[in-house]
């Protein structure tokens, strides 16, 4: 049986464009435009060389950290970005979900988008129709199907898109992490339904950094690295190797390029992720600036998951309090986690007074991601619509 998709020395090439003086305002960057050695050209790969087959029926899981080249990979095998180089080989009717709004218009009405997107997916309008109640029934949008689509939410969009891809039955369906936008009741379902898709013997592309919903949907993964496959093999093999070249180690920074009106002010975060599940500590590096006279202060750090619910609360003991006298302020937060599900987590950081006057606050500009298992050595599929905690527990026969 001859592959379903072929993908021959693909590669894809950008230009980055470098202005010399680093920052520049909207004006100097139009006036460097006329002026010439102001800026150089760096060639950027973010696909390279990439070769494999997929057989039909299928269901691959395409991991990396930010940055790999999964979602230039998806797009250039939904024909949204041409290659540089490369040929690709198709033999079935491709349907993707890349972004939220992807093949949608905001001016027509949910009704008539479902015709649009299933046209473009090359769907007859018959075929379309003999689906349009599952797909309007599973989207769960029924009541605001004759308003435009630029009044749905993103997740409302999403369900609508993911509904259209899922239902009109394409042989290939190419699915990026754009999961993360809808609840986690809509969440669930999906997963589910990739999963009927996927025992029907139609393929599956899906990118996620997930890592349970990789190894509980998926028949094969591949891991890249700077645009280059680095794995291919079972999702166990696969998330196993990535684990070790992760090896848990995260670190993400933040440094402040705001201008705010406040005595007290965050200049830069730092996060690091130490040790294994379910045994993980997560280091915290804050620095403050003093901008002014502000009163004895106190830092709090939240922390949510990917959907932006948020589940816990730092509150470490400052003694002495922020002084206003100090003009810099360096602190090393020290947080015992709980054992989570994988997936990323994003921190808030806030500072203020006791009366709880807020001085300063940064959102989310820091986040780290959990990929091991917070039960290791077990192969249950924890998902967060379940919780994102995974308690130690015991359990005694009695009868």
């Amino acid at each position: 049986m001859k592959p379903i998709l072929e993908v021959h020395q693909l590669s894809k090439k950008y230009k980055l464009r470098h202005l010399a003086g680093g920052y520049l305002s909207i004006r100097e960057r139009l006036l460097s435009l006329f002026k010439l050695g102001n800026s150089h050209v760096e060639d950027f790969l973010a696909v390279k060389d990439l070769s494999f087959e997929v057989k039909p029926g299928e269901s691959i899981g395409i991991i990396g950290r930010n940055g790999a080249g999964k979602s230039t990979l998806l797009k250039i095998l939904s024909k949204i970005t041409p290659p540089t180089k490369g040929r690709i080989i198709t033999r079935g009717r491709v349907a993707s979900l890349l972004e939220v709004g992807t093949g949608f218009h905001p001016e027509l009405t949910g009704r008539e988008n479902i015709f649009l997107n299933g046209s473009l997916l090359g769907m007859k309008r018959k075929e379309i129709e003999s689906k349009f109640d599952e797909i309007v029934d599973f989207s769960g949008v029924e009541r605001f199907l004759d308003t435009p689509l630029k009044h749905y939410s993103s997740g409302m969009q999403l369900r609508l898109a993911f509904s259209v891809a899922a239902f009109l039955e394409p042989e290939i369906l190419i699915i990026d992490e754009v999961l993360a936008v809808g609840d986690a009741e809509f969440q669930k379902k999906c997963l589910g339904k990739m999963e009927d898709v996927s025992k029907s013997g139609r393929t599956i592309l899906f990118v996620s950094h997930n890592m349970t919903a990789v190894e509980s949907l998926c028949t094969r993964a591949l891991m890249l690295d700077k645009g280059e496959k680095v794995y291919d093999g079972t999702p166990q093999e696969v998330i196993g190797f990535y684990q070790q070249q992760m090896s848990i180690q995260v670190s993400e920074s933040w440094t402040n390029t705001r201008d705010i009106d406040s005595p007290l002010v965050f200049k830069s975060l730092k996060v690091y992720v130490e040790g294994d599940q379910p045994n993980l500590k997560l280091r915290v590096n804050v620095e403050l600036t003093s901008k002014g006279t502000h009163p004895n202060a106190f830092i709090a750090l939240d922390i949510k998951n990917a959907i932006g619910t948020t589940f816990m609360q730092a509150l470490p003991r400052l003694e002495p309090f922020i002084s206003p006298s100090d003009l810099s302020h360096k602190f090393d937060v020290v947080i015992d986690l709980p054992p989570l599900v994988p997936d990323k987590y994003y921190i808030l950081a806030w500072v203020g007074a006791h009366n709880l006057h807020t001085l300063d606050m940064v959102r989310d500009a820091v986040s780290f991601d959990i990929v091991q298992s917070p039960t290791p050595g077990r192969t249950f599929p924890h998902t967060f619509d379940h919780g994102m905690i995974v308690p130690a527990s015991s359990i005694k026969m009695i009868t």
